[in-house]
Formats: structure tokens, C-alpha cells, sequence
């Protein structure tokens, strides 16, 4: 049975655009259903953290919403556009708009710190010059505190480094929306409250709006404006975190102890 959503406290966000609108999505794998019928909106500058057990389909939900799984049924607009319905042209130029931090921070072995930065620079913004790449280089590890970091290799670099590389790789392209896919696994308490940390700074900074995927509750409770919670394929509550801790549903409260 789906459990009663709780009311969302009013904020900034309330009248922002929706970024991100998700009507009677369905997925499924085979004969196994993922997703079966998830209604979801984002607005512009929002960070809403996405909670739910394992296998649950929440990083099925990121990988459809930035067109890398096909939809079954359902809608997914993004940035006024229906990534199901939608060229491969098309989907290619919102994409440049959306941001991904994957779990392993995704860096090129091969490459320098600089090099992974300019990669997606090169590939997408040809306009700019060398001296304007660097520019951009070297404000993106200021911002992430890693300036010293430049010339190394990835595997000179500790986890919670390479995570913050990949962020400022993301960030270069100066996207609309980020999606981060548990971006605190592996990672100490005091590293992933430096990573939960940039990523409200990110919020403040670019006015991105996100999705966090997470299992880290410290993560949720500082960089959450909103939390959802998917169990059986379907959203059953979403709210604060203040109210989603004091749920009266023992199922939603166990997120929280």
C-alpha cells in the first residue's frame, strides 16, 4: 500500500520552473518491473535527494531520465524537452545541459588532471581558446579546492580527490541540472561531508538544480531541499527531512534511525 505523502514545507522553489517533470514512468527489464508508474517533478535550483533500498530503480531513474535506458511508458521532460520523443541530435544538445557524477568519479587513467578537464571542453565548447580552457581549468579546481592537483594522475589522488575531480570535470560544461549517483560511497565521514558540502556550493554558486542518489543520510540531511522515497517501483512519501523523520509510517522512520 503507498504511503501517504507528506505536505512539503513552502520555499524559494515552490514558484521556480519545473527543470524536470516525470509523469507515469515505467520501466522494466524482462518480465521484472523497475519502475512502475513514478510521477516527479524538479524545480530550478532544487536539490532533491532520492532514497529508497537497494533494487529499488533509483539509478534506473537518473540513467532514463538522461536518455540511457528507453522508457516503457511515461513521459520525461527535461528543460522543455521529451527525452523519449526526441532526436538523437536533440537529446545529445540537453545532455550537454545535465551533469553526472558516477560513483567511481569516472577519470581517464591515461590522462592528467588537466587533461580530464579539457577533454570535455575540447570535444564541446570549440569555440574557446587554449588560454580560455585553462581559465576554466583552473577555476573549477579552485572551487573544489584541488588547484595543486593539475598536474597529477589520477592514481596519485585519495577517493574523496578523484570524486571532486570528477565534479569539477562535470561543473566545467557549466550544466543546468546534476545528477550524482551516490556521490559519498566509499568514502570516510569527514570526506564525504567535504563532498555533501560542495555540492550544496554547487547549488549555490551555478543555481544547478539536482537529483542525489544516496544511501549517506548525513549526505541527505545537508544538501536536501526535498527527499523522495521509492519502494516497489512507485514514490510513497516525500517531504523535508525534518518531516520525513517524523513520519508516522515506521517504514519511512526507518530511514532516519
Amino acid at each position: 500500500m503507498q504511503v501517504q505523502a507528506l505536505p512539503i514545507t513552502i520555499n524559494k522553489n515552490d514558484t521556480a520552473k519545473n527543470v524536470i517533470q516525470i509523469k507515469g514512468l515505467h520501466k522494466k527489464f524482462g518480465e521484472h518491473e523497475v519502475l512502475k508508474g513514478i510521477n516527479l517533478t524538479i524545480k530550478k535550483g532544487e536539490n532533491v535527494v532520492v532514497l529508497g533500498k537497494s533494487g529499488t530503480g533509483k539509478s534506473v531513474l537518473i540513467k532514463c531520465i538522461i536518455g540511457l535506458e528507453t522508457i516503457d511508458e511515461g513521459e520525461i521532460m527535461v528543460l522543455d524537452q521529451n527525452i523519449s520523443s526526441i532526436s538523437g541530435k536533440e537529446l545529445n544538445k540537453v545532455r550537454i545541459k545535465m551533469g553526472f557524477l558516477f560513483q567511481s568519479a569516472a577519470l581517464y587513467d591515461s590522462m592528467t588532471v588537466r587533461q580530464n578537464l579539457d577533454f570535455p571542453l575540447q570535444r564541446s565548447s570549440k569555440h574557446l581558446s587554449a588560454k580560455e580552457r585553462e581559465d576554466m581549468i583552473i577555476e573549477e579546481l579552485h572551487d573544489v579546492g584541488l588547484s595543486d592537483a593539475i598536474d597529477k594522475m589520477p592514481s596519485e589522488l585519495s577517493g574523496g580527490m578523484r570524486k571532486r575531480i570528477g565534479l569539477a570535470r562535470t561543473l566545467i560544461l557549466k550544466p543546468e541540472i546534476m545528477l550524482y549517483d551516490e556521490p559519498t560511497t566509499g568514502l570516510d565521514t569527514i570526506t564525504s561531508k567535504e563532498i555533501s558540502e560542495l555540492i550544496l556550493a554547487v547549488q549555490q554558486k551555478n543555481k544547478t538544480s539536482s537529483i542525489i542518489i544516496t544511501h549517506d543520510m548525513a549526505c541527505a540531511k545537508l544538501t536536501a531541499d526535498r527527499i523522495v522515497i521509492l519502494k516497489d517501483g512507485v514514490v510513497v512519501a516525500e517531504g523535508t527531512y525534518e518531516a520525513l523523520e517524523n513520519s508516522q509510517d515506521e517504514w519511512v522512520r526507518s530511514f532516519f534511525n
